[in-house]
């Protein structure tokens, strides 16, 4: 089949590393119409705001974008383009796969985890105000309706992949009413998809601990937003960090998939980048498109060339440019014919 999909390329190593992907896609066999738009810091100079229409026109009539990493000002500047993109489009669960790739140097190894975060409310509702001077308000907003929304799009997903157990993480003890209200709606959905997938519940702090201690215990983390955030990135860091994770969020009505680690402006331009994390983001499209045979095809290119370690770049251990490795890549697509 034909497809057309929007594509946000970002910014700092984000062309390099859309770049990447889009040739392995095409290397593969796949028909894509790329539908390319800027966003965040580029779009602001070029049309006045971080989200132009025509790009959220795009990913409107595709309902399903790539995008690369954009560049969020600190401390000032405007909003995150990652959390305004997820509120308007009502991406409302973040699916981040963790898992143990070989030949890629990380502290632990065949860890193989789920983190499902809810992607529209909590501190990232964006409500804060200055009280007084030197004293700044910021309202977490837990609702009823999204928590039991991720709480059954979670054990969906866990049924459908055949996943074991559900860990709610909270801090209820401290927050009783927000969490509370979160855990009340994971145990009402939790019955309900007996005896596939069990449930239980686990406070942050101390699932923090569990996971460098024992990451093995879990099989998939259910989260808020700011315990999601930080969690997931924890847990790459269990396999080498989020240039080899993926990650997607999902809506009712539209997917984008994405890379989460940072622009990288300091290697920007110099053909360094590892397309990794965007390209398993992009082989979480393929799936969601029903397109699961090529996304494994390339999946196996991929596990080859990290094993070998021969062509790799620098982040993995390797000398390798992102052209070289993507290069490596395709070439290892033909030891895998259909």
């Amino acid at each position: 089949m034909a497809y057309t999909i929007t594509l946000i390329p970002g910014d700092g190593i984000g062309p390099e590393v859309t770049g990447a992907v889009v040739e392995l896609f095409k290397a593969a066999g796949l028909s894509i119409e790329w539908d390319s738009h800027s966003a965040g810091a580029g779009a602001l100079k070029e049309h006045g705001t971080t989200l132009p229409n025509a790009l959220m026109d795009s990913i409107d009539k595709n309902k399903v974008a790539l995008k690369g990493p954009l560049t969020t000002p600190i401390g000032e500047g405007f909003p995150s383009v990652n959390v305004e993109l997820r509120k308007r489009l009502n991406l409302y669960a973040n699916v981040r796969p963790v898992r143990s790739l070989p030949g890629v140097p990380a502290r632990y190894e065949n860890i193989d985890l789920i983190l499902i975060r809810e992607n529209t409310e909590d501190l990232y509702s964006g409500i804060e105000h200055v009280v007084v001077p030197g004293v700044v308000e910021s309202l977490k907003i837990i609702t009823e309706a999204a928590s039991t929304r991720i709480a059954r799009y979670a054990f969906e997903l866990a049924r459908r992949q055949r996943r074991k157990k559900i860990t709610a993480i909270h801090k209820a003890n401290i927050m009783k009413l927000s969490d509370g209200l979160f855990l009340d709606c994971c145990r009402r959905v939790a019955p309900g998809y007996l005896p596939g997938v069990n449930y239980n519940e686990m406070i942050v702090d101390n699932a923090s601990m569990q996971l460098i201690l024992n990451p093995w215990q879990f099989d998939m983390l259910l989260l808020e937003n700011l315990y999601g955030d930080i969690m997931s990135d924890a847990a790459a860091g269990l396999v080498g960090g989020l240039g080899v994770v993926p990650s997607a969020n999902m809506g009712a009505a539209h997917a984008v998939f994405e890379a989460v680690h940072g622009s990288a402006p300091d290697i920007a331009g110099q053909n360094l980048a590892n397309p990794t994390a965007l390209l398993l983001s992009g082989l979480m499209l393929l799936d969601h498109i029903h397109e699961a045979e090529i996304s494994a095809r390339i999946y196996r290119a991929l596990l080859r060339v990290l094993s070998e370690g021969k062509t790799v770049t620098r982040d993995l251990g390797g000398q390798a440019t992102t052209t070289e490795f993507t290069q490596a890549i395709i070439r290892s697509l033909d030891k895998d014919k259909w």
